[in-house]
């Protein structure tokens, strides 16, 4: 797979896995509950493999079949990310996760705490067409992977990602987010600016390589 291709995959996954949402704030619960925080972790990033097998399953063929396809999720990821950064950055003097938190009720035990997680990431669909928009774009057709293959290790490289975010922002809520809302605003103006600045690069791109052809 081309580096550069790596390296614009994982500058995205960082960012996405950075903005604060739905996911943020089941983390976030989970950690002030007082309780272990690895099956509400696990069961969000298990959302997140579930994706990957859907996209492997049928996207990835498509692909093979329709390179043309690529560009036109190219187009469609671009403008969700900027989408995504304009109500994220709009947002942001509002954010406030810590009561949020306080409203979610404690999850009465591991086996709830998981398939509360997996619910929360797997039921929803921004998550699943950011995958569908999003990794197919830095599929190499030329490298010597399969296109499965890559999609494969995209998307498993996300959800690595994913883990060390949540899993930190998990422990962190109850000694910061929780006592300093400030906090929780500047980070989510920082990721909506992220946000916008990676959705207009995309965006650029294509417009250009169309301009070119």
């Amino acid at each position: 797979m081309d580096p550069q291709l790596i390296l614009g995959f994982a500058a995205i996954s960082v960012a996405l896995a950075l903005t604060p949402g739905a996911d943020w704030a089941y983390a976030i619960s989970s950690g002030l509950s007082g309780r272990r925080i690895a099956p509400a972790v696990g069961g969000l990033l298990s959302g997140f493999v579930l994706h990957t097998l859907l996209i492997v399953a049928g996207l990835a063929a498509l692909v093979i079949a329709m390179p043309q396809l690529l560009a036109t999720l190219t187009l469609i990821g671009a403008a969700y990310l900027i989408w995504l950064g304009f109500t994220t950055t709009r947002s942001w003097r509002d954010a406030g996760y810590a009561s949020a938190a306080e409203g979610a009720q404690s999850p009465p035990g591991n086996g709830s705490s998981f398939l509360r997680g997996l619910g929360t990431s797997g039921t929803n669909p921004k998550a699943l067409l950011l995958y569908l928009a999003l990794i197919p774009q830095f599929i190499d057709l030329n490298a010597g992977l399969p296109a499965p293959v890559q999609t494969g290790i995209l998307g498993i490289s996300h959800v690595l990602v994913s883990a060390v975010v949540y899993t930190g922002v998990a422990l962190g809520a109850r000694r910061l987010l929780a006592s300093r809302p400030a906090a929780a605003r500047i980070v989510t103006l920082a990721s909506g600016v992220i946000m916008l600045g990676l959705g207009a690069l995309l965006l650029g791109e294509q417009v250009l390589t169309l301009t070119a052809e």
